[in-house]
């Protein structure tokens, strides 16, 4: 299992947030925001956004700290990068993970 997790720099809706990735499968990345108790609604086209009140408890579970581009880069090397170019239409398709 490899998901990776980057710092908690991101702002939005007065918090910060982070991004939680796995470089193997949605499904791995899925399996694991469930046994770290993330909301199905987290999920965005590739990832999850944890607040970052969540960002330890994900790092204790056993997600890979690692920098946003890091993240990025072994993201879109795995082939399971998905821009929101690729996704213009809102709504919960692009959600799916499938």
């Amino acid at each position: 299992m490899a998901v990776y997790i980057d710092q908690p720099t991101w702002p939005g809706h007065g918090r910060l947030w982070s991004h939680l990735v796995s470089d193997v499968s949605y499904e791995e990345l899925h399996i694991f925001a469930a046994r770290l108790g993330a909301p199905a609604r987290a999920f965005e086209r590739d990832h999850y956004d944890l607040p970052s009140e969540r960002y330890r408890s994900a790092v204790d579970l056993g997600a890979i700290e690692v920098g946003s581009k890091e993240l990025l880069r072994r993201l879109t090397e795995a082939g399971l990068r998905r821009r929101k170019r690729d996704f213009p239409i809102a709504g919960r398709a692009h959600r799916t993970g499938s």
